[in-house]
């Protein structure tokens, strides 16, 4: 992009903000990238070293349970650290201005909630690391108050409650996403004026097709992500841009809201 072209679809895009009051964000692996948390089906992340780990297998084998518990730990000590960055900080600012009517993420590093957005305003579609629960009888605490004294040679996690088995609360490989979740998704998509994407390829179902239902149902569609997506000839606006950089563009173009 050269940079008067730049400059001027920033400032539309400002304009389009500006004139929108059912703003709905949604957020891919590349919006927390920034925050040092890596996308883990990248070549070399943890999804290559450890083998995923499928629903049944969790539940019915004591080996592939425990392999599931290492890599949580080792995910653990990126997710405890990491910091939500300007992008996240974004989507906050749009909800502290009465605009943004719900945030739809693909991610389970609970970002959204640590930049202080309303819990109830974010659907985790593929649920959170930021609890852990138990798959009998739901009893849930603070992941911290699991892994900060998780010793796996003593064995997996189990409830406290009903002596069930503990897991983090992620939707895990072979478990259905939550219908509730994809309905409040589905209604929020379909419902807001302008559907603002960041950090997500859009290539992963059903998740993608919530922007698309936005732009059936008439709203705008921005889309702000490094790789091309399948979305970017019906958007409305495209930036191939880091996040830092979007909004760095966007706090310093010509347009001020």
């Amino acid at each position: 992009m050269k940079h008067a072209y730049i400059n001027d679809q920033i400032n539309a895009f400002k304009s389009a903000v500006d004139v929108s009051n059912k703003i709905v964000g949604f957020t891919g692996a590349g919006i927390s990238t920034e925050s040092g948390i890596p996308d883990y089906r990248s070549k070399g992340g943890i999804w290559y070293k450890f083998q995923p780990v499928y629903f049944e297998e969790f539940v019915s084998d004591k080996k592939k349970r425990l392999l599931y518990w290492q890599r949580k730990q080792e995910l653990w000590s990126d997710l405890s650290t990491a910091s939500p960055n300007t992008g996240h900080m974004f989507f906050k600012e749009l909800y502290d201005d009465g605009k943004l009517e719900g945030l739809i993420t693909q991610n389970i590093d609970g970002l959204h909630e640590k930049s202080g957005l309303a819990k109830e305003s974010i659907i985790n579609l593929h649920g959170t690391n930021l609890e852990v629960a138990c798959i009998d009888c739901g009893f849930t605490v603070p992941a911290e108050d699991v892994f900060d004294s998780l010793d796996l040679e003593e064995g997996v996690p189990i409830c406290q409650k009903c002596k069930g088995l503990m897991k983090p609360a992620t939707i895990s490989f072979g478990q259905q996403l939550r219908v509730e979740d994809l309905d409040r998704a589905n209604e929020l998509a379909g419902s807001c004026d302008l559907m603002i994407v960041i950090g997500s390829t859009l290539v992963v179902q059903p998740a993608s097709s919530f922007p698309s239902i936005a732009k059936e149902n008439g709203a705008l569609l921005a889309i702000i992500t490094l790789s091309e997506t399948p979305l970017d000839s019906c958007a409305d606006f495209v930036f191939h841009l880091k996040v830092e950089d979007f909004i760095r563009l966007l706090n310093h173009s010509t347009t001020h809201r």
